[in-house]
């Protein structure tokens, strides 16, 4: 999707419809400063959001994606090309969200190292060594645990008994046994308890 196409779209729907920047704003319960962004392709409208606003300016949800006017023969065309765009920026979204947390989890892996071993040999054997080295562990665990948020967030985990999806809370997730990204899970389809392999898509 262009950004700055769908600005321009909006901009052009509003002075169509002679509201200002605050009259929309007051409209929707949000500032003017949103709908600022929106109009210089900084932002995009809320989903929560996004139904009022084409409502407010006379078009639809279509519309507003494509940052133009669609005629009825051009709608399921324009239809499947947006929802083609939108999964590939999510694909997107994904690949770097996975490629962050394994950046995060590399780096607190050799953070750890490098800690616990300028701890062993460059601090004198007693209490303040023992502190040393449970203090950088616990400060591992920190990127550790949002890193998880991370895998979480993206793609789900494929039941090796069924193949079904599952997207697990996070709770779920850090409980349970994993190998790397695979974590062992009950699927809500089979109700079996298996190892899930991560995938990224959906």
């Amino acid at each position: 999707m262009n950004h700055l196409k769908i600005g321009r779209f909006i901009a052009e729907c509003r002075k169509q419809k002679s509201l200002t920047q605050m009259q929309l704003a007051e409209k929707l319960g949000i500032t003017d400063k949103a709908i600022s962004k929106w109009e210089r392709g900084i932002a995009m409208p809320d989903a929560s959001i996004m139904l009022e606003l084409c409502d407010i300016l006379g078009i639809s949800v279509n519309e507003l994606l494509s940052g133009e006017k669609i005629s009825m023969e051009n709608n399921n065309q324009k239809s499947e090309q947006l929802l083609l765009e939108m999964a590939n920026e999510l694909e997107k979204k994904n690949k770097t969200i996975w490629a962050s947390m394994w950046a995060i989890m590399i780096v607190s892996m050799i953070a750890l190292f490098a800690g616990v071993f300028i701890a062993a040999f460059l601090i004198p054997e007693g209490v303040w060594q023992l502190v040393a080295i449970l203090g950088i562990c616990v400060v591992f665990l920190i990127p550790c645990f949002y890193a998880l948020k991370l895998e979480v967030s993206v793609g789900a985990y494929k039941c090796k008994n069924c193949g079904h999806e599952i997207v697990p809370t996070y709770s779920e997730a850090l409980w349970a046994m994993h190998r790397g990204t695979t974590r062992r899970l009950k699927c809500p389809k089979c109700r079996k308890r298996t190892w899930c392999k991560k995938v990224l898509k959906k």
